[in-house]
This record gives C-alpha cells, sequence and structure tokens, in this order.
C-alpha cells in the first residue's frame, strides 16, 4: 500500500486491498473514495468489497468510477461533493492514484485554487499534472494541432496482441520508430488461468512485468487512452497529452463485464462463486474443485463473443476429471449452462468433446444465460431461452459456480470513431487495415474479424499486420493476408487435450501432422504442446518477435 498525501484533508493511492482496511484506519482515514470502475483489472478487488470491509471499521465510502482515459468534468465535481461531504481525512484510490489526483487537481482548479499550488501538491505526492493544466486552460477541450510526441507508429495495447505486433515490427525494421501506450504494469499469460484452475500451473508463472517484455527500444508510454481523432492522427491520453501516429495499430483486448450479471461482483472470490477469467480468482477455483466432496457444480458461458470460446468448458471438464479421478464424481451434479445453442462452434470437434460430457456425466443446458446470482444463498438465475416459450427465468442452486461474464469491446473503443455498430474496430478480415481509416490497423481481441478470440489468433495476426504496415510505410513489397487461423486446446481430461485449430468458416487448419497430433480426438501430445511447449512459445518466441509456426501468407 502506498498512500500519497496531497494535502490535511485528502490522499491518494493505487488500489487497494481488503486487507488494507484495518491500516488505512490506522492511519486516522474516515472515508474513502474509489475512483476505480469494478472489472478494470484481471487482479482487482471490486468496491462492495472494499466497503464491506471499511464498514466494519466505521469508515464510510464512496464509489465514482472514472473509466481509465476518460476523466470527465462531471467526475471531478462528484469528486468535489463528495470530499464536501464525506469526514476527513479522505483516501482516494484508483488503479495507480492518478485517477484520483486528477479529480482533485480538476475540483480544486474548478474551486479557483492557484494552479501553482495544486502543481506543487501533486507533485509532492508524485503525480505530474501538467496535463490538466492545458486541459483547464482549453476550457476541457484537447487540442491537436501540435502534439506532445510524435511517431512513426502507435500501438495501443500492451497484451499479447500488442506486444506481439511491437515485436514483428521491430524484427523486421530496427530503424522505426515504434511507441507502445499502455498504462498496466504486469502482463499476464491469460491462457494459462484454465490450468491454474485446474491445479496444474501455479498463478504466478503466468505474470511477468510489462517492462520486461516490451522491446527495449520501443517507446513505452505509460498512460491510459481517452479518444482518437484519427481526421488529425491524432490518439488523446489521459491528462490531455496529444500522441501523433503515421501508422495506429489498435489492440487494446476486450472488457470483462463483470457488472453484467447482477449480484456477481459482491460474491466473486467467496460464496463458491469464482471465475478463470479473473487472475486473483483462478487459485480459488482449484480450491473450490479440490475441496467439494459432494454437491452440485455450475459452469457458465455467456454470449458470444468472448475471450476463447472453449475455457468455460475446459473448467468443466478439469474439475470433473479432478471428481472422477478422486472417486467422487457421482456424488456431483455438474450442470454446463451456455447461453448459445451448440456445445462448440465447429462441428468437427464437438463428437470428442460430447465423448466427454457423458463421461462425466454432465448435464448441457443450452439458451441458459445468466442473469442473477446470490453468493449467500447460493443461488443462480438464468434466462432460458427456447423456440417454443419465449424465455422466462429459473433458478438454479450451487454449491460452486464458475462464471465467465459478459464482454464487450472497452469503453473508449465503443464510443469511438473506429468502432461499428457493435462496437469493435471495424477492419477487413484479411488484411486487418480498418475499413474508414487507411492509416489504422486492428489485431487481438478487439477487432471485428469473424475468428476466434485467442492468444493463438494473435500470434498469427501480429506478422500479418506488421509486414502490411510496413508495406504502407514503403518499407515492403507484399500485402499479406490473415485465415482466421485460432487455436483452443480444449483441456478434456489431465494429461489429455483436444486441440481445436480452425479459421474463417470454420475450416480446419492443423499445425501438426496428424500422425502427431488428430485434432479431432483427444491426445496426449497436445497436452504436453499445451503444459510445456506454448508458454516458452509465448514468452520467448511470439512476445520476440520470433514468428514460429506464424510467417505471414502474402498475396503479392
Amino acid at each position: 500500500m502506498d498512500i500519497k498525501n496531497i494535502n490535511g484533508t485528502v490522499a491518494v493511492s493505487p488500489q487497494i486491498q481488503p486487507g488494507d482496511i484495518e491500516q488505512i484506519a490506522g492511519h486516522g482515514f474516515r472515508s474513502i473514495i474509489c475512483n476505480r470502475p469494478d472489472g478494470e483489472g484481471a487482479d482487482q478487488p471490486s468496491f462492495q468489497e472494499i466497503s464491506k470491509a471499511a464498514q466494519k471499521r466505521g469508515l464510510e465510502c464512496s464509489y465514482i468510477p472514472v473509466e481509465t482515459g476518460r476523466v470527465r468534468d462531471e467526475d471531478a465535481a462528484l469528486f468535489g461533493s463528495a470530499m464536501d461531504t464525506l469526514p476527513k481525512p479522505v483516501l482516494a484510490y484508483c488503479r495507480s492514484g492518478t485517477r484520483s489526483a486528477t479529480l482533485w487537481s480538476l475540483d480544486q482548479g474548478a474551486r479557483g485554487a492557484a494552479l501553482p499550488s495544486i502543481l506543487e501538491a501533486t507533485a509532492k505526492a508524485g503525480y505530474n499534472m501538467s496535463g490538466v493544466v492545458r486541459r483547464i486552460a482549453n476550457g476541457g477541450r484537447t487540442p491537436t494541432d501540435t502534439a506532445d510526441t510524435s511517431h512513426d507508429v502507435v500501438i495501443i495495447g500492451g497484451g499479447a496482441a500488442g506486444i506481439a505486433v511491437a515485436s514483428s515490427l521491430r524484427a523486421r525494421s530496427s530503424d522505426l520508430d515504434i511507441a507502445l501506450i499502455d498504462p498496466a504494469d504486469i502482463h499476464y499469460y491469460q491462457p494459462g488461468w484454465t490450468m491454474v484452475g485446474g491445479g496444474i500451473f501455479d498463478a504466478a508463472t503466468t505474470a511477468k512485468t510489462m517492462a520486461s517484455l516490451i522491446p527495449h527500444d520501443v517507446h513505452w508510454i505509460k498512460a491510459a487512452v481517452s479518444a482518437f481523432e484519427p481526421a488529425n492522427d491524432a490518439v488523446i491520453l489521459d491528462g490531455c497529452h496529444v500522441v501523433k501516429y503515421k501508422r495506429l495499430i489498435v489492440a487494446p483486448g476486450l472488457k470483462l463485464d463483470w457488472n453484467g450479471v447482477d449480484g456477481l461482483v459482491e460474491t466473486l472470490g467467496k460464496n463458491g462463486v469464482t471465475s478463470n477469467y479473473r487472475y486473483d480468482l483462478a487459485p480459488y477455483t482449484w480450491r473450490l474443485v479440490s475441496s467439494l466432496r459432494s454437491g452440485r457444480a455450475v459452469f457458465t458461458q455467456p454470449p458470444m463473443p468472448i475471450k476463447c470460446a472453449g475455457a468455460p468448458q475446459k473448467a468443466l471438464y478439469l474439475s470433473a476429471d479432478h471428481w472422477r479421478r478422486s472417486g467422487i464424481l457421482d456424488k456431483i451434479d455438474i450442470s454446463f449452462c451456455n447461453s448459445g445453442n451448440v456445445l462448440f462452434g465447429v462441428k468437427d470437434y464437438v463428437p470428442a468433446l460430447m465423448d466427454y460430457v457423458e463421461l462425466y456425466n454432465a448435464h448441457l443446458k443450452f439458451g441458459h444465460r445468466l442473469v442473477r446470482i446470490d453468493g449467500p444463498a447460493k443461488k443462480a438465475w438464468f434466462e432460458l431461452t427456447d423456440g417454443e416459450d419465449g424465455s422466462r427465468e429459473i433458478e438454479m442452486p450451487f454449491d460452486m459456480i464458475h462464471v465467465v461474464p459478459p464482454q464487450t469491446a472497452p469503453d473508449f473503443i465503443r464510443v469511438s470513431p473506429l468502432a461499428d455498430e457493435a462496437g469493435w474496430v471495424d477492419v477487413d478480415q484479411n488484411t486487418l487495415r480498418h475499413k474508414t481509416f487507411e492509416n489504422i490497423w486492428s489485431l487481438g481481441d478487439v477487432m471485428n474479424a469473424p475468428n476466434a478470440k485467442t492468444a493463438a489468433a494473435a500470434r498469427k495476426q501480429a506478422p500479418t499486420v506488421a509486414n502490411n504496415v510496413l508495406t504502407d510505410l514503403g518499407l515492403g513489397s507484399s500485402i499479406a493476408h490473415y485465415d482466421g487461423y485460432g487455436s483452443c486446446p480444449l483441456t478434456v481430461e489431465r494429461g489429455k487435450i483436444v486441440l481445436a485449430e480452425f479459421g474463417y468458416g470454420g475450416k480446419l487448419l492443423p499445425s501438426m501432422p496428424t500422425w502427431l497430433i488428430n485434432g479431432k480426438k483427444p491426445s496426449r501430445a497436445a497436452w504436453l504442446l499445451k503444459e510445456k511447449i506454448l508458454p516458452p512459445i509465448y514468452w520467448r518466441a511470439m512476445l520476440r518477435g520470433k514468428e514460429w509456426l506464424a510467417k505471414p501468407e502474402t498475396v503479392g
């Protein structure tokens, strides 16, 4: 916990944990303001968790969530109102403390406080508010006629897609001026979280510092994006800094909407409610699975599109396999509640998966969308859609439930000129170039090409985008096409995987000879690939610009 005092009435800090409340109260704070929206980070506790712990110590709490990169004047006014009414002193927090410091600075400026005093107070606390001065001076408008910085290529996002494309560009052109924008400190190998939830991987092995992965000669702009102005070739950052580009690559991933299910945020991580889609919860999945001896286990899948469409059922298979090996499978009632109407979107793999559904005696419940959950009561409610009766709500009790949240494009993408009607970045599915803005490309989970949203897809997309950007800059001679490749290693039991590899339209695209791995059948070799080979390929090849089995297919 890193508390920074701004003055005698307010301090700011990065993300706090429920376990920090005792120490916060000990420092004399009487109130807490949360400026971080729930579900923003994979390792983030909810506001309700913080509030509950604070209330036990008599601290008042206020929730003023501010989307990363979108600090509005209205948010500053709400912050000021809270400061007027809450008992002092107040601790405000967000991911890093910057949004909270920015809100305080904007509110102070609106109240007529001297700008030098604002800058001095925040600087002493370790926060540079010079960008806010520019915003106040311009009446909240951000000028784009001049830039704070300019680069040949600007990449939005430091996830798998963003770092991979940065490394592929750097491997092809050492002289290119590249900047990568991302506020996060930690990069996660999210495909490993299914294995964490199955008791196979340790969570710590799936996390590395962002600084250790971004190529050393790529400029890392550690900030959040606020908006795009593609007509001006400009990206607006939080604090009103302007970054201009010749070419832009958009790869911020997607948003996990934990608030999309009523009651979910309040009960995550307790009451038998878990999810492998969050770093800090995947170990809880394994604790639940390994301790359950009898009862009802429910696994859910939200409407598509989602990140790694096979992950919801992977959790089921690994859990059921543990119960089978422990000799208690017949004492556990397993349900897979899928809001869709098929087990897997590529029919060639369904027979092998159905064999395991039957082996584990799991009940497939299609058309079941999780809408509400009561953790303490251990009850979940699903909207059931069928062709005869329309839709209705049904109640389902559980002893443990693995929840996959609804997923959308990030807010700053959905409201931008880059988005299609559904909110995803609008690209040509072959070249991954934006359909409207010719100097913009996108890859990874955020764009709207009809491929599976997996890390394996990003591994193939990154060289394609790198090739096409360089060709557009006059540094290449061919255009590459992405074939929609995606891979989903379906962990059907400990030691065996159904390796689904496919492209656009469900076309099978195996990367291994069938004598080694027949993707339509469970395979020990595929398990070894997932457990032993893919993690080092991810860290040491994909994120380093080494395009193992990922060379782009050029068409001219």
